[in-house]
């Protein structure tokens, strides 16, 4: 889980002040245990800093990707005071999205739309599931909010005899405000996986 954290995130966070950390990130903070409390997905994850370790609290969902945890740490250590900006955006969209996210970086989207092809109720009963909230775009979307500032909009089109199914992932437009392009990859990984293979 925290074997793909560079040791030197926990080292960083460990020096931030906890006050400072809460009220950017949204979280709270254990001072018995010296630990960070956040809401991630509607579960609680505990982030350790003086220990390097993250735990998960509570257990609603599904084993998470690996990948979250990146995501998890990177969030605490550089997100801003600053609420949404309410506006989605692509991948693309972001400042050097295009380039990035490509090839190894492509965001694996196809998790979803194999799944859930010809099955556009399923989708959405498992959206619900995950705390998602309908969005009136694509076939069928919901949005998640994976942490207090963090929204994404998994959008929905089913596939016909022309057409395969296709799937997308938005993010709020304030994204890359807070995380760099390889975190918010890391961050669709675990979108992709979790939506695509819920229901498997």
């Amino acid at each position: 889980m925290t074997h793909l954290i560079d040791p030197a995130h926990f080292r960083e966070l460990a020096r931030q002040h906890p006050e400072d950390v809460c009220r950017r990130a949204l979280c709270r903070y254990d001072h018995e245990k010296k630990s960070y409390i956040l809401p991630v997905w509607g579960d609680e994850y505990e982030i350790s800093p003086h220990e390097s370790k993250i735990e998960r609290i509570s257990r609603h969902f599904r084993k998470p990707h690996d990948y979250l945890y990146v995501f998890i740490i990177n969030y605490l250590l550089k997100a801003k005071e600053m609420d949404p900006f309410r506006e989605w955006i692509s991948e693309k969209d972001m400042p050097g999205g295009a380039t990035f996210f490509r090839g190894p970086h492509d965001i694996p989207t196809h998790l979803i739309a194999s799944r859930y092809s010809g099955d556009k109720e399923t989708f959405k009963k498992v959206c619900e599931d995950f705390g998602g909230t309908a969005l009136h775009m694509a076939d069928a979307a919901c949005v998640f909010q994976i942490t207090p500032r963090i929204p994404v909009a998994v959008l929905f089109w089913d596939g016909d005899d022309e057409f395969p199914a296709e799937a997308r992932l938005l993010f709020d437009r304030s994204v890359y405000a807070h995380l760099t392009l390889d975190i918010i990859f890391a961050l669709a990984v675990d979108v992709c996986a979790r939506i695509g293979k819920s229901a498997e």
